[in-house]
C-alpha cells in the first residue's frame, strides 16, 4: 500500500482546486464574499498563477462612514457593501466580474451582496431567481415586527437594543437603509 500525499488546503478544507483552476484559466476577475457574526467582506480578486492580487475591498465597518446605523451583517448592510465594491469598481474603469464561492456556500447574504454590486451597474452573471425580494433587503419586515412589538415596551427595547442605542427608529428601518443607499449611489470614489 502506498501514500498518496493530499494538499494541506485540500485536508483543512479551505480550496476546491477543480473551482480554482476554472477560475485561473477562464482569467476574469472574480468576488469573493465571506460573512462572519458581526460583518460582511467582500473582495474583487485578479486571479494570477504567482498568487491573486486584491483589486478592491469593501466591509461592512466602511457603511459607519456613509452614515448607517443599522446592523452590520443582515441582508441590508450585505446589499449596501455589494454596492461600496460595484462602486469602487466602477470608479477603476472594472465594469464585470464573477463570482468565486470556492468552499463556502451560496447564501441569501450573499445573494443580497450581488444584487448590490449588480445595482452599482457592474455586469455580473446571475440568476433572479436566486436573488432576495426587496422587501428583505430593504428591511421592510423588520419595520412590521417593530410595529408590532411596540405594544410590549421591555420586549422593544430588549430585541432593538442595538439600533436605539445607536438612535435609529427601527420602524424607521428601511426609510434609513434608502437614505445610505442614495448616498452611497451619488458619492464619488475616484
Amino acid at each position: 500500500m502506498s501514500y498518496v500525499r493530499t494538499l494541506k488546503r485540500i485536508r483543512n478544507n479551505k480550496t476546491n482546486y477543480r473551482k480554482r483552476k476554472k477560475v485561473l484559466i477562464g482569467r476574469r476577475n472574480f468576488i469573493t464574499i465571506k460573512t462572519s457574526n458581526e460583518h460582511v467582506h467582500c473582495q474583487l480578486i485578479k486571479p494570477s498563477l504567482k498568487g491573486d492580487i486584491v483589486l478592491s475591498f469593501s466591509n461592512s465597518k466602511e457603511l459607519a462612514k456613509h452614515g448607517w446605523k443599522g446592523s452590520s451583517n443582515n441582508l441590508s448592510a450585505s446589499f449596501l457593501v455589494g454596492l461600496l465594491l460595484g462602486k469602487k469598481m466602477l470608479a477603476k474603469n472594472i465594469n464585470s466580474a464573477i463570482l468565486y464561492t470556492g468552499k463556502t456556500i451560496f447564501t441569501s447574504k450573499v445573494a443580497a451582496c450581488l444584487k448590490g454590486v449588480s445595482t452599482a451597474g457592474v455586469e455580473i452573471p446571475l440568476s433572479e431567481d436566486s436573488l432576495p425580494d426587496d422587501d428583505r433587503i430593504n428591511s421592510t419586515h423588520v419595520s412590521k415586527y417593530a410595529t408590532l412589538l411596540k405594544k410590549d415596551k421591555t420586549l422593544y427595547e430588549k430585541k432593538f437594543s442595538k439600533l436605539i442605542k445607536n438612535d435609529l427608529d427601527p420602524e424607521k428601518y428601511p426609510e434609513h437603509f434608502e437614505e445610505i443607499k442614495n448616498k452611497i449611489l451619488s458619492s464619488n470614489f475616484n
